[in-house]
């Protein structure tokens, strides 16, 4: 049997890597942004109290929506990068599927416009994919945080505090009276910004190392 000739390794393709790490970058501010503009816009919307999923129905849908479609993008770069500039170690290769899958649930969550709001026709499996999403943002950082550690010890100090707040604070946003969960809900998608761009800019710093 003939033996298969491979083609020679592109040095990680810096350029990707780079332009990899800014959409991620570029997708949180799209989302902070329909969000900001959807807040706005909704007539009566109260920041406190109304979740980000109550402006993701209704007239104005599409405006929450795209912000979602977009940190959905995002996160898949983030698995794409990683998968590029893969740094070792089982809990970096989970990494790179639990953010696919993130970027996966976050999409199903703007597309299908159940959000938990008592819907009872088809299947309703919005509350499933919030735990799913729970779950995989509480591992996913924990678990990349020792491989990250190669590009600065920084990087493994502030995954794992990502992953240590959102393990301790996630959970309580069920327990949270509808007065103020809106809010809280709005903390809790910062934390999961601030976890895609860590990871980005750990991507921005090795492609502009590797040129």
């Amino acid at each position: 049997m003939s033996q298969i000739s491979l083609p020679p390794a592109l040095h990680n393709a810096p350029t990707l890597i780079i332009l990899l790490a800014c959409y991620a970058v570029l997708g949180c501010i799209l989302l902070a942004a329909s969000v900001v503009a959807a807040g706005v816009i909704v007539p009566g919307h109260d920041w406190v109290a109304d979740t980000i999923s109550d402006l993701g129905a209704g007239r104005y849908e599409f405006i929450a929506d795209s912000g979602l479609y977009a940190f959905s993008a995002a996160l898949v770069a983030i698995a794409v990068a990683a998968a590029h500039v893969h740094l070792g170690g089982r809990g970096w290769s989970f990494g790179i599927v639990a953010f696919a899958l993130m970027g996966l649930i976050v999409f199903l969550v703007g597309a299908r416009n159940e959000y938990g709001d008592s819907d009872n026709e088809g299947v309703v499996i919005h509350i499933y994919l919030v735990y799913a999403l729970g779950v995989l943002m509480a591992v996913a950082p924990w678990v990349m945080a020792g491989a990250a550690g190669q590009m600065g010890q920084g990087y493994t100090r502030m995954l794992r505090a990502i992953a240590v707040l959102w393990t301790l604070t996630a959970p309580v946003f069920f327990f949270l009276p509808t007065g103020i969960d809106g809010l809280y809900e709005r903390g809790l998608g910062l934390l999961a910004i601030v976890a895609v761009c860590t990871l980005a800019h750990l991507f921005l710093r090795y492609g502009r190392a590797l040129r």
